[in-house]
């Protein structure tokens, strides 16, 4: 079919151009403007049409940039060069599909719409693929919630028949899929777990993984294998090395477990100090409240114009009392929250420091037990290049192996860069828990303090508004109180015209 955009050049879903059509299908006039000045939110879109409609969004072959659309209801790519219905896994609200009048050639390619479980509506009028005579029903079967095809209701007989034709291909298919679910829940749980480990800074400590990765850069270590008696020297090294890693590991996850509990009893103890200040603070108002209820009407119907100057300075002094003791409260309230937070800042660094002096011990004796292997495998190999200069070695060894063994230097040399590398693979995964912990305690402490500030700063202005609203009904009925003494030739109450001093 001869379309008008043949020899336009192929488009791309990119940032300028979704950004492009979301503004457009978007809101208009003053909402649309803002939307634009304050940046469009893609999690909130929920249509989007990049087809015939408007030839700026023409002439897209590959279906990509969708990611972050991920509320998206209803997407129309109709018209267009799309050969393959890809990328759009993150789109798990989709619900209508268009995609007619592209170049889908493989029916096998819609089985991909199976993981999108509320898709109830999907157009493929105009692709190569409908020309199939198994189109309809190999859709029916393989979308079985799909209510629409082509702008046509799928009716029953259709899906009755698709069932029977296709049963062995679509159970062997749930068989896949129920499969490839099972795998994905386990990886997901693993995942989990392992970003609980790397919480508690022991990931990969449950088990050989720290061992395994000090040989795995050891050059040398493939060699020296070969020395006599290594495999059992080795294996009792191992043996004990990985002891002490697991030690750590669940030494770690019962720290953890300490910490998150004390973070969680702090915010506790904070949420009730806070609550029991704004429950005060409430109090506070609502007595000002009752006990001055009316009172300006009251003073405004005053024929006694000293009374109601009276009133009045009382008033406004009631006001200046109300916001000192709301502020007095607040100030209360930040040095009470100080002390908790001053406890739970020496809490956490006592839990930190004594974790880190546990790990430094721990790690000491993987250290100790790296030094006293390195001895033994020193020892073994110079008892070896004095049998073999003796021409007393009988044992077998590969070529490479015995090249170590031309002089003393040469094996001490090898034996010492393998140790070296061990020890500083001991020594990085120290250094990476202790930075990690300290890194932890310090942006913990820094998050309590700026919500703290954050809080006293919002509190405070709250105060000063409510206190510049009473202040401000206050000074607008002495300036109405004014302006009718003005006009009725009355003497002004200039002891009315108090101003706050809060």
């Amino acid at each position: 079919m001869s379309r008008l955009y043949d020899t336009i050049e192929p488009n791309v879903i990119d940032e300028e151009l979704l950004q492009k059509a979301v503004e457009e299908q978007g809101p208009q006039e003053e909402l649309g403007q803002l939307a634009k000045r304050e940046g469009i939110d893609y999690k909130d879109v929920l249509e989007l049409q990049l087809d015939f409609r408007n030839l700026s969004f023409n002439n897209i072959e590959v279906i990509e940039g969708l990611e972050a659309l991920i509320k998206l209801q209803d997407l129309s790519l109709y018209n267009n060069r799309i050969s393959k219905i890809e990328n759009l896994d993150t789109l798990q609200e989709l619900q209508v599909f268009s995609i007619g009048n592209n170049n889908l050639t493989a029916l096998e390619n819609v089985v991909y719409l199976r993981k999108f479980k509320n898709l109830r509506t999907l157009n493929l009028t105009g692709n190569p693929v409908c020309e199939n005579e198994q189109y309809s029903m190999f859709i029916a079967a393989h979308l079985p919630d799909l209510v629409y095809l082509d702008f046509r209701l799928l009716d029953d007989n259709t899906r009755e028949l698709a069932e029977i034709k296709y049963q062995y291909a679509i159970d062997e298919l749930k068989q896949g899929e129920a499969q490839a679910l099972a795998n994905l829940v386990e990886e997901q749980a693993k995942q989990k777990e392992l970003e609980h480990h790397k919480a508690a800074y022991v990931e990969y400590l449950n088990g050989s993984f720290l061992f395994e990765s000090m040989y795995a850069e050891d050059t040398e270590a493939a060699r020296l294998a070969y020395l006599p008696g290594m495999a059992d020297l080795l294996e009792t090294y191992k043996s004990k090395f990985v002891l002490i890693c697991e030690n750590l590991f669940a030494y770690g996850l019962k720290e953890h477990e300490k910490r998150q509990a004390e973070v969680s009893t702090f915010y506790e103890c904070l949420q009730e100090a806070i609550q029991d200040s704004q429950q005060q603070g409430t109090k506070i108002i609502l007595d000002f409240e009752n006990d001055n209820q009316g009172q300006l009407d009251v003073i405004q119907n005053m024929s006694n114009f000293e009374i109601a100057d009276f009133k009045l300075v009382k008033y406004n002094e009631d006001i200046s009392q109300l916001s000192d003791t709301l502020m007095t409260l607040e100030m209360q309230t930040v040095d009470q929250l100080e002390e908790i937070i001053k406890d739970f800042e020496r809490n956490i660094a006592e839990q930190v420091s004594t974790f880190i002096e546990n790990v430094q011990g721990m790690m000491a004796q993987c250290r100790d037990l790296e030094n006293h292997h390195h001895e033994k495998l020193l020892e073994i190999a110079i008892n070896t290049l004095e049998k073999i200069v003796k021409s007393e070695f009988d044992e077998e060894m590969p070529d490479d192996a015995r090249l170590l063994f031309v002089d003393k230097d040469t094996i001490v040399n090898a034996v010492n860069a393998s140790h070296d590398i061990h020890l500083l693979k001991i020594d990085n995964r120290e250094d990476d828990i202790i930075t990690k912990a300290n890194s932890w305690s310090s942006s913990v402490i820094e998050e309590v303090h700026k919500n703290e500030i954050s809080r006293n700063r919002n509190r405070v202005r709250e105060i000063n508004q409510y206190i510049d609203h009473l202040q401000e009904e206050l000074d607008n009925m002495e300036s109405l109180e004014q302006m009718e003494e003005a006009n009725s030739g009355s003497p002004v109450r200039t002891q009315a015209l108090v101003r706050r001093t809060c």
